[in-house]
């Protein structure tokens, strides 16, 4: 039997699936507009929502398992809430029962897996002839990780076919309910399917192989199977993930156990109520229905506590950022804002951090890492873009306290200038963050001037970069504000010689127009990200000349 499993087809269609999953996730985090996020929020803002959108999508796809992954990448990209990715994954489990009435009616079953080829083809022509196009290069990505994800699911079931087609349930009726309930949790695992198995069992049930009562075993059975795929995809995720995840095992199963305990009831409703003992292949897409159904109605009132308890067996691993605002208590304004220009300066550092490791400035010996993660590291611990959005949170928060008590009007005008640089760090990091791909982009040109032109970004980068990690140590040596000037001064003159070259260039016709436009265009949002922090630093060092000049006023 095992010389039917084809181990590394096996390997290679987990590699491929978890490869989908995860450009699936980036590729929907960078998609995440505003517009985006509503249509997400609106169509899953709550549990009857998600279940209702969780019934027609798979309805449509036919796959519970799209849906399912689908949502662990929203919940992944931090759009969907963990209650209502519960309610939308419930609800896919109920609208998966169409495909056994599909099935049973018509006699065929629709295969998403087939759509695998094609979206990969439109996929990666869309990141060749769309590549000036952010967005498109992100939707290309998107249609070529859904293709990814159904390929390695289609590698991973062909894999074992001849295994599951080996498979002889007539041994299976001298053994309980039980043993019918396990077969279909390993068909489905096997074949990553439900649907597939639903099949087979409508199948045999029609053949005469296994009656209706064994039949509906099996359908619990595969119901738990699904859960595989999810799990599979939760491996090396974050808890949000894991959450989601473990939350389809306890809903199947939970639903699984109680089908379990009440069959002679639902056996009772199909057979006399509904009046389908004489037609067990309807018969079986009825039952499929009803326990999905009645776990719906089970579980989701009950999921509020099942998300918080599933908070507890898997926290999210907040990193503790804030250094200098975490023991200091807002009441004392003179002692608060200090901190606050300090935890600042700090917000600083670690944006550069970030920064430099996006753009692989980092040192050799921690490239690798960075290459990896995608994010910075200062002090042991790793950064990540949300690691900066909460960083920037916390500070705010942290503001709006000092702002509660009664400041006088030197202390309010620091503390708004403190505030605006906060801002400046923020937003430049996102025009750095958003620039990366163009930049990248231009340095993967064959034309020696984009490539020299991309050379030129890193290296004013890394001239920022050294900037802060020097002044962020002195920032309260009285040279600061000169520094800070001749800085803004390069910054200033390294945007005018750009664009000189760019002009030569095309004058010489070293590079094409459209290609200037690019270059142009990146150059100005690199430049303002520039401009900002250094306003962010000169406006931190002159909250210092204040506060200064106000004690010793005081004084």
């Amino acid at each position: 039997m095992l010389d039917s499993f084809d181990e590394w087809k096996f390997l290679a269609g987990l590699g491929i699936f978890l490869f989908g999953m995860f450009m699936m996730e980036e590729s929907i985090r960078l998609l995440a507009g505003r517009s985006f996020k509503i249509m997400i929020r609106r169509y899953t803002g709550s549990r009857i929502k998600g279940l209702i959108s969780g019934m027609v999508s798979t309805a449509i796809l036919q796959s519970s398992s799209a849906v399912s992954l689908m949502v662990l990448a929203f919940v992944g990209a931090g759009l969907m809430s963990l209650v209502n990715a519960i309610a939308v994954i419930i609800g896919a489990k109920v609208g998966t029962t169409f495909t056994a009435w599909i099935v049973a009616v018509l006699g065929f079953k629709f295969k998403i897996d087939a759509f695998a080829q094609p979206l990969i083809g439109i996929g990666g022509l869309g990141l060749i002839f769309l590549s000036r196009s952010e967005r498109y290069v992100n939707v290309s990505k998107l249609c070529a990780a859904f293709g990814f994800l159904f390929l390695g699911l289609d590698f991973m079931k062909t894999s074992v076919e001849g295994l599951a087609a080996s498979i002889d349930l007539s041994a299976l009726p001298t053994l309980g309910l039980w043993a019918y309930v396990l077969a279909g949790i390993v068909l489905t695992a096997i074949m990553q399917s439900s649907s597939a198995t639903i099949a087979v069992i409508l199948t045999t049930i029609f053949s005469g192989i296994i009656d209706f009562n064994q039949g509906a075993a099996m359908v619990i059975g595969a119901n738990v199977g699904t859960t595989v795929t999810i799990l599979i995809a939760s491996i090396g995720g974050i808890p949000a993930k894991k959450q989601v995840a473990i939350s389809s095992l306890v809903f199947t199963g939970g639903t699984a156990i109680v089908a379990l305990i009440l069959l002679p009831i639902l056996f009772w409703i199909v057979k006399d109520l509904f009046g389908l003992a004489g037609n067990p292949v309807l018969g079986i897409a009825a039952f499929h229905t009803l326990f999905n159904l009645m776990g719906a109605v089970i579980f989701l009132p009950a999921l509020p506590l099942m998300a918080r308890l599933l908070k507890r067996l898997f926290p999210e691993k907040l990193t503790v950022l804030t250094r200098y605002i975490v023991n200091t208590t807002p009441k004392v304004p003179e002692a608060a804002i200090a901190a606050l220009r300090r935890e600042i300066w700090h917000q600083l550092e670690l944006s550069l951090e970030y920064i430099a490791a996006k753009y692989k400035l980092v040192p050799k010996k921690r490239q690798r890492e960075a290459e990896h993660q995608s994010s910075g590291q200062i002090l042991g611990y790793s950064i990540h873009y949300s690691d900066l959005d909460f960083l920037h949170a916390e500070i705010f928060s942290f503001y709006a306290k000092i702002q509660e008590q009664n400041l006088d009007e030197a202390e309010a005008r620091q503390l708004e200038a403190i505030m605006r640089s906060s801002r400046s760090i923020m937003n430049a990091t996102k025009n750095f963050y958003d620039l990366l791909q163009e930049i990248e982009d231009i340095g993967n040109d064959d034309n020696p001037f984009m490539i020299k032109a991309y050379s030129g970004f890193k290296e004013r980068l890394q001239e920022l970069k050294t900037l802060v990690e020097k002044t962020a140590k002195t920032h309260d040596d009285p040279a600061t504000a000169e520094v800070l000037e001749q800085f803004f001064a390069r910054v200033e003159a390294a945007d005018k010689a750009f664009i000189s070259g760019c002009s030569k260039a095309v004058a010489q016709g070293r590079v094409r127009e459209q290609e200037v436009t690019r270059l142009l265009m990146a150059n100005r949002f690199f430049t303002q990200s520039n401009r900002m922090l250094v306003f962010s630093m000169q406006g931190l060092d002159k909250a210092y000349e204040w506060a200064v000049s106000d004690h010793q006023g005081k004084a």
